[in-house]
C-alpha cells in the first residue's frame, strides 16, 4: 500500500480561466497593497510612540541630551574659528531643522523649566556645529515666568540650574560659539510706569545671570531698544539715563543698547552712551528707516563700534528690507465682507534673505572695520549659509574675512536644478 501511494502520481492543478486569473490578480495586488499600508501603519505608530518617548525623556531628563562631544587636547570640540575672522551669526529659531525648540514654550501649568530649554539649547548647539555657525541669538524666554511677579514657584528655576548653565557655557566655549540675548520689546527701561521698569530691570537681571553662570565672556551681551518716545525723544532719552544707576554691575556689563527703526535714531543712541558709558549696536536697516539727523552710514557704525571696550569684538545687526507684495485681508466698507489686497511693502520689514548685492558692497565698504554681524533675515540659518555660498561666488576677496572656506562655494540645489531642466 505504501508503494502505490508513493507511486501516486500529484493531481495536476487545473488550469484558470482568464476571468479567474485576473480575480487571482487583483486579489494578490489588494493584499500587497494592504500589507503595505499596515506596514506604513505600524511605522507610523511606532514613531509616535518613539517621539511621545524621546518628548517625555526631554522633560524628566532634559541634561540627558547635553553630552559634551568628543574634544581635542585643547579641550576644543571643533577646529577654532580664525582669530582674524568676523562671525555671521543669526536669532532664535532653526529654519533648516525646524523639529529643534528654541526654548520650553509650556504654559504655566504644566510647569516649564530653564532645564528643558537648556536641553533644546544642546541640540541646536549641534546644528551649529554641524553647519560651522559660531554666534547665535538665544530665546529670551529660555527661563519661562522666572520673574513672573504672580508665579513664584519659578523665581529659583535660575539658582536651580546653576550647574546645567555652567555646562552648556562649557559646551558654547568649546565649540567657539559666541551668545546673546536680545530681551523683547516689553523691556521699557525709559517708561513712567515706576512697575513696567521694575519688571524690565529685573528680566535684565535673570538673562545677565543666566550669561554669568554660563561664564561667558564680554561679548555675550544683552541687546535692548531705548523704549517708548512717548512723543519727545529727548525726554525718552533722558529717561533711560536716570534708569542706568539702578542697574546692577552685571546687567551694566552685558547690557548694549541699539537704534531702532521708527522712535530712536542712531545719533539717540549715541547720546545716550556719552551720559552713560553703556555700549552700542548699529542696526544697519534701522538707520535706513529712521535716521533724521542724516548721519552717513559707515562713519556712524565707526562710532557705534568705538563705544565697546578694547579687547571686546563689537557686533551689529544687517537685514535687507522686505520688498515683496504684501497680501491682506480687508473689510469693505460697502458689503462688510472681507476681501483679499493686495498692499506695497513697508520697509522696515525683513527680507527673507539678504540681497547678495546689496550686502555685498556693504560689507566692501566696512572692511576696515572689525564687527560681528547678526542676520536678521526671516529665512536665519539658511540666509546665512546663503550668504556664505553668495560671498564664495560673488566677492571671493571677501570670503575668508568672514571664514568662508572652500566648502561653501556649492551652488544652492535650486540653483543646480534650474540648470538642469533648462538643459533638459
Amino acid at each position: 500500500m505504501a508503494k502505490k501511494a508513493a507511486a501516486k502520481k500529484p493531481e495536476v492543478e487545473k488550469a484558470l480561466t482568464p476571468a479567474q486569473a485576473e480575480r487571482e490578480e487583483n486579489r494578490k495586488a489588494k493584499e500587497k497593497v494592504a500589507k503595505k499600508k499596515a506596514r506604513i501603519k505600524a511605522n507610523r505608530e511606532k514613531q509616535r510612540e518613539e517621539t511621545a518617548a524621546d518628548a517625555e525623556r526631554r522633560l524628566l531628563a532634559p541634561m540627558s541630551y547635553c553630552g559634551m562631544p568628543p574634544q581635542d587636547e585643547d579641550g576644543l570640540t571643533m577646529p577654532p574659528f580664525p582669530a582674524e575672522c568676523m562671525r555671521l551669526g543669526f536669532p532664535v529659531k532653526v529654519m533648516g531643522a525646524p523639529e529643534l525648540k528654541s526654548n520650553d514654550t509650556r504654559g504655566w501649568r504644566l510647569n516649564p523649566h530653564l532645564r528643558v530649554s537648556l536641553g533644546y539649547l544642546c541640540d541646536i548647539f549641534a546644528y551649529l556645529r554641524a553647519h560651522d555657525i559660531r554666534m547665535y541669538r538665544m530665546s529670551s524666554d529660555l527661563a519661562p515666568y522666572h520673574t513672573h511677579p504672580d508665579m513664584p514657584q519659578f523665581h529659583g528655576m535660575v539658582e536651580e540650574s546653576r550647574d546645567e548653565l555652567a555646562h552648556v557655557g562649557a559646551m558654547a566655549r568649546a565649540q567657539g560659539l559666541r551668545l546673546s540675548f536680545h530681551p523683547s520689546q516689553y523691556i521699557v527701561l525709559n517708561s513712567d510706569n515706576e512697575a513696567l521698569t521694575r519688571k524690565s530691570i529685573a528680566d535684565l537681571e535673570s538673562q545677565a545671570m543666566m550669561l554669568d553662570y554660563m561664564e561667558l565672556p564680554p561679548e555675550a551681551i544683552m541687546v535692548v531698544h531705548v523704549g517708548g518716545a512717548y512723543g519727545n525723544r529727548e525726554l525718552g532719552t533722558a529717561n533711560w539715563v536716570k534708569t542706568w544707576p539702578r542697574l546692577s554691575e552685571r546687567v551694566q556689563r552685558r547690557l548694549v543698547l541699539e537704534n531702532d527703526d521708527i522712535r530712536f535714531s542712531a545719533a539717540d543712541v549715541l547720546s545716550v552712551h556719552e551720559r552713560t558709558g553703556v555700549k552700542c549696536v548699529f542696526d544697519y536697516q534701522h538707520h535706513w528707516c529712521f535716521n533724521p539727523e542724516g548721519l552717513e552710514m559707515v562713519n556712524t557704525l565707526s562710532r557705534f563700534l568705538k563705544t565697546w571696550p578694547t579687547g571686546v569684538r563689537p557686533k551689529m545687526h544687517y537685514s535687507c528690507a522686505r520688498t515683496e507684495m504684501r497680501e491682506m485681508k480687508r473689510r469693505n466698507r460697502k458689503t462688510g465682507l472681507l476681501e483679499d489686497v493686495l498692499m506695497p511693502p513697508i520697509w522696515t520689514g525683513h527680507a527673507d534673505f539678504n540681497n547678495p548685492f546689496e550686502t555685498i558692497t556693504f560689507l566692501r565698504s566696512i572692511q576696515h572695520l572689525e564687527t560681528d554681524v547678526m542676520l536678521e533675515s526671516k529665512a536665519k540659518d539658511l540666509s546665512l549659509i546663503r550668504l556664505r555660498n553668495d560671498l564664495a561666488r560673488y566677492a571671493p576677496e571677501l570670503a575668508a574675512r568672514y571664514g568662508v572656506t572652500a566648502k561653501d562655494a556649492a551652488e544652492d540645489v535650486e540653483e543646480v536644478a534650474e540648470e538642469e531642466l533648462v538643459e533638459a
